[in-house]
């Protein structure tokens, strides 16, 4: 593996007493793709996620960041290296303002771009309002902007169409398409909407039971019959 990759994950594996949510797995994505990560419930999607972030304990195995070694790297470290990452659940504060909200990120950044956030995921006209009177979709943009704050090379987004309308899913994947081009962001994304999946990823990792079951394009995936047997069924 090499600085090619933006993220690197080698024979990551987090145990629960004698239950390895992820065992052994292998992960490295280019720098500037959208890389998909799908599988059943209990597949080690979100585990692994964390693994990467820095946000769970007792595992092993290396990650990397752009070639760099952060296995040992604090959630604060690896973000100010350029990892972001948003949440299943908003990560946000429900009685602050959104403007008071992107404020307080933005002074924690080496990059000031909270307008350049603020007009790219059209919240201008919500930063006076407190992030709990605003609507769900609005509170779902609102954690996505907060992980822009500071301009990261990598994002890893867990379940960001959760919840979300389907035209809210539809802008959401253009945002994310036009994101990943024009400020050269590598992506990470974990979801269950397969639409958005098929239809946003350069290529997707299936993991099952902890493990990784395939890996390829969208078209490869929809044809690989374990992963229809496993995961997508009649969705294929």
């Amino acid at each position: 593996m090499s600085a090619a990759f933006a993220i690197e994950g080698v024979k990551l594996t987090r145990r629960y007493g004698g239950f390895a949510a992820i065992d052994n797995v292998d992960i490295a994505v280019p720098r500037g793709e959208i890389r998909g990560l799908i599988g059943p419930n209990g597949a080690g999607k979100s585990t692994l996620i964390d693994v990467l972030s820095g946000r769970a304990g007792n595992w092993s195995g290396t990650a990397k960041l752009h070639g760099e070694d952060i296995t040992r790297f604090t959630v604060q470290q690896r973000r100010a290296a350029g990892l972001a990452r948003s949440f299943q659940k908003t990560n946000i504060f429900p009685e602050i303002t959104v403007g008071t909200q992107l404020t307080v990120a933005v002074r924690k950044a080496e990059i000031g771009n909270v307008d350049e956030v603020v007009a790219d995921l059209g919240l201008a006209h919500l930063l006076e309002r407190r992030a709990a009177d605003i609507s769900y979709g609005d509170q779902r943009r609102l954690d996505l902007a907060l992980s822009l704050i500071g301009r990261p090379k990598v994002l890893l987004l867990d379940e960001p169409s959760a919840g979300l309308s389907m035209n809210e899913s539809r802008a959401l994947v253009q945002l994310l398409r036009d994101l990943a081009r024009r400020w050269k962001v590598t992506v990470l994304l974990v979801e269950h909407d397969m639409d958005l999946v098929f239809s946003i990823c350069d290529r997707i990792t299936v993991l099952n039971l902890g493990r990784p079951l395939a890996e390829g394009t969208p078209d490869e995936i929809r044809r690989n019959p374990e992963v229809v047997t496993a995961y997508l069924g009649s969705w294929a």
